[in-house]
């Protein structure tokens, strides 16, 4: 579960993801092609810059109407929510995907999960009511847009989900912002700021000899094999 402070997860926020991305390469803990969500899932207010939480998870269709046997009470939503320290982050697999017919998320869902501490949401499904979420600021990564919530319910919560690819357990930390969304590992997180720093140190020096009067192809070739070898 979460170990970071709060000014710890406020310092990872405001780092953008693809600084993230770069320095968890670093720490060498997953394949380079693992740890984000693909393309499909995109950010629905990029405007609304940051946002970072840990991940409250769950399963949800919208294509037929619940059934006694295959819907989740959202009492039982609620206190699975409470149970993952906030801020927090809704990640939703729609098992409609990519056949989407259903939004979850809209002007009331948006208030009664703001209410509880939540952030904003990640989803492979939908979203609708775009100007009542923006003004109230919860945020929104999502696959599709529609005008209706259709036959849509929850059918299991606090369970590991796939979305845009990435594999996301409870209380993982999600990061999203204009480029999409990514998790952060747990045991390096604390570590990723420096990483940051460490990384943009390295790129700066190829980016002021780019931009400098001394540029030179021979000046460039020295520092394309510091960071490159070869």
């Amino acid at each position: 579960m979460p170990n970071l402070s709060a000014e710890q997860l406020e310092e990872l926020r405001q780092i953008p993801t693809c600084s993230v991305a770069n320095a968890i390469e670093t720490f060498d803990v997953m394949p380079r092609t693992e740890g984000f969500m693909l393309p499909a899932v995109k950010s629905i207010f990029p405007e609304m810059g940051h946002m970072i939480g840990y991940a409250v998870t769950g399963v949800i269709t919208a294509n037929m109407p619940p059934s006694s046997n295959m819907s989740v009470s959202r009492l039982d939503w609620v206190d699975t929510i409470l149970s993952v320290p906030a801020p927090r982050v809704l990640v939703l697999q729609d098992i409609d995907y990519p056949n989407v017919i259903g939004s979850f998320w809209g002007e009331v869902q948006a208030n009664i999960h703001g209410a509880l501490d939540c952030v904003g949401t990640v989803t492979d499904g939908g979203v609708r009511d775009l100007d009542e979420m923006r003004e109230l600021g919860f945020n929104a990564f999502a696959s599709d847009v529609l005008v209706s919530h259709a036959y849509v319910h929850l059918i299991d919560v606090g369970v590991p989900v796939t979305v845009g690819g990435l594999n996301v357990n409870m209380g993982d930390i999600i990061l999203g912002d204009q480029h999409g969304v990514m998790s952060i590992p747990q045991d390096i997180a604390a570590d990723v700021p420096a990483a940051v720093k460490r990384v943009e140190d390295r790129e700066r020096e190829m980016i002021s000899l780019c931009q400098s009067e001394d540029f030179s192809v021979d000046r460039l070739k020295d520092q394309l094999r510091k960071m490159y070898g070869g």
